[in-house]
């Protein structure tokens, strides 16, 4: 099954779309999610694929926060001053539960790199994002798949 599963490129593209429109890059993967579906792949793998991939861009963003600091997230990134303090306010106001909505547009990536400089623990990090994220394409399957019925 693993072997089938590497042998379709859709998976693969998937993975990458959905790994960079989880970076700060503005990108979007649930439109590749639902095209799969719609052509007829196995929804399971397809949200496991998108979910592993967004993942991981989010570790990456995260990475970037903990490692890059104000002055690779200015200067380099360019997250506004704006974006930031949106971010730094969802922390204030939900604390790091609000990790669990990083998969919104706008402010889900600011709060993963956030998450990054201000150090939250990995572990909860991780299972955070990645409720969030999983919930989210599961969604989209299942709003999918019913409507193809």
């Amino acid at each position: 099954m693993l072997h089938d599963w590497l042998n379709q490129p859709g998976y693969l593209a998937l993975f990458c779309m959905s790994l960079l429109a989880s970076t700060l890059l503005p990108l979007g993967s649930e439109w590749l999610l639902v095209t799969m579906l719609v052509a007829g792949y196995d929804p399971v793998p397809t949200v496991i694929t998108a979910t592993i991939g967004n993942y991981l861009g989010a570790v990456v963003t995260y990475l970037i926060g903990v490692c890059g600091g104000t002055w690779l997230v200015e200067k380099v990134l360019r997250v506004s001053a704006e974006q930031q303090e949106r971010a730094r306010s969802y922390y204030r106001r939900y604390g790091v539960y609000s990790l669990l909505f990083s998969w919104l547009p706008v402010v889900g990536d600011p709060l993963c790199l956030v998450a990054g400089l201000l150090n939250v623990h990995f572990g909860l990090f991780s299972l955070l994002v990645a409720v969030g994220k999983c919930a989210r394409y599961i969604i989209t399957a299942v709003i999918t798949v019913t409507a193809l019925r």
